[in-house]
């Protein structure tokens, strides 16, 4: 297991230079699965430190990234219990306590309870049996509840929230038929119904499928219900890239793969959606659907699974209306970007892109480029416009992201903080920005 600090954050400090102290020897403390770190890396990484405590940050300004130093991190356990996490208000006291796998922290203290048997895995050799997590009521008795999804192809389960009971949680298999394929199944909306539901590739099916959770109170069935034609793109196990968004502008969120997209019917209940072929690019993440440029026409965001690279893919029309799409490259600083998220986090008004390195994502070798670099956790400030950008800002690097995250407010202030699990172990980064005016 790679070391790290205790479950505990009375570690952190309110000086900037302490919390990048004590975050710096916490990373230098390398293992022997992070033996590949050279001794460069290590090099660079003390000037850095250097320049940040006893410049003020201001001699590294050669450096294109910027640390957000206004993150503060609270660390859960460095176990590697599970490469998802979800958030939710478990025992009802008010406060927003956090899931990963089979454990639940307690807030504000983050006590461990266990909501099935747990473990610790090797995070250089092993896989966990929790990739990603989601919460919602799921029978709708008024209680949070657990959704896991674990490696791909296999099937989904929830765990039933026990009411403050003692003892392990209930587990349900959302469906024995279902083999939860592609690597990015998104917890979204999509027929617009108020709750979420699960997008993702049946596997077994080799068809693109949405799962909707329970409507009836008391009810544990989820219905199955498939978009697209048997053997379609992006249904395989291990395929990557996946989102929801309104492509062609018509009210209605279309389904997204690096392969084309499918156009929304008015009754998203029906089957065989139009697909329209495109080219969106590598292997990816989460997808996103913005007008970057503000041109009238949405573009496509998507972060490289499993090598480098962040971009937007803008869409353009030629005369006759006909659509092609155009790759613009936002950065290439992080490996492994297998999960991200889209949303304002420091208040301006404009949706900013928010990701992070998936530690180990094929284990400590060298499958994925990249693979022992620092397990960086970002933020991508964005600016549209006829040339937008996204300026990166650092959050930490010795964390990353796992397979999904969080980018909510779970401390009641008003900011987005960021809830993180994957094989470096749990963290809550609650932001201390200052909100930007708009």
């Amino acid at each position: 297991m790679v070391p790290g600090l205790t479950a505990s954050n009375a570690f952190m400090s309110d000086q900037d230079s302490e919390v990048l102290t004590v975050e710096y020897f916490s990373m230098i403390n390398l293992s022997v699965k992070e033996k590949n770190q050279t001794m460069c890396d290590r090099k660079n990484n003390a000037i850095i430190l250097f320049c940040l405590i006893f410049a003020g940050g201001n001699a590294c300004s050669q450096s294109t990234v910027k640390t957000s130093l206004p993150f503060k991190k609270h660390t859960l356990t460095t176990e590697f219990v599970s490469e998802g996490v979800a958030i939710g208000d478990i025992n009802k006291d008010g406060k927003i306590d956090v899931m990963a796998g089979p454990f639940w922290f307690e807030a504000p203290t983050w006590k461990r309870h266990e909501i099935t048997t747990g473990k610790p895995f090797d995070p250089a050799k092993e896989y966990s049996t929790s990739f990603l997590n989601f919460s919602m009521d799921v029978n709708l008795d008024e209680w949070t509840d657990l959704i896991i999804v674990g490696f791909p192809g296999t099937s989904g389960v929830w765990y039933e929230n026990p009411k403050n009971s003692e003892g392990h949680w209930q587990k349900h298999i959302i469906s024995d038929t279902v083999g939860i394929g592609n690597e990015s199944p998104n917890f979204i909306d999509v027929d617009g119904d108020g709750r979420k539901d699960i997008l993702c590739a049946d596997s077994k099916a080799k068809q693109i499928v949405w799962l909707r959770a329970p409507t009836t109170k008391g009810s544990t069935t989820w219905e199955r219900i498939p978009i697209s034609e048997i053997n379609a793109p992006g249904t395989d196990r291990f395929s990557h890239g996946l989102g929801l968004g309104d492509i062609n502008k018509d009210g209605r969120k279309d389904i997204i793969i690096k392969s084309g997209w499918w156009e929304a019917p008015v009754d998203r209940t029906k089957p065989n959606w139009t697909f329209h072929s495109a080219d969106l690019g590598e292997d990816c993440s989460h997808m996103h659907v913005l007008d970057a440029d503000q041109d009238g026409l949405n573009d496509v965001l998507s972060a490289s699974a499993h090598k480098y690279g962040i971009w937007w893919h803008q869409q353009v029309k030629d005369a006759s209306g006909n659509i092609a799409w155009k790759r613009h490259e936002i950065s290439k600083n992080i490996s492994q970007t297998h999960s991200s998220n889209l949303i304002d986090i420091n208040g301006d008004g404009h949706p900013d892109l928010i990701t992070g390195k998936r530690f180990f994502a094929h284990n400590d070798t060298d499958t994925d480029p990249g693979t022992h670099d620092p397990a960086v956790l970002a933020w991508f400030e964005f600016k549209p416009g006829t040339n937008p950008s996204w300026k990166q800002h650092e959050v930490d690097n010795n964390s990353g992201a796992g397979l999904n995250f969080i980018a909510e407010d779970i401390t009641n202030d008003g900011q987005i903080d960021i809830v993180i699990s994957n094989k470096k172990g749990v963290y809550v980064f609650e932001n201390k920005m200052k909100k930007k005016s708009r």
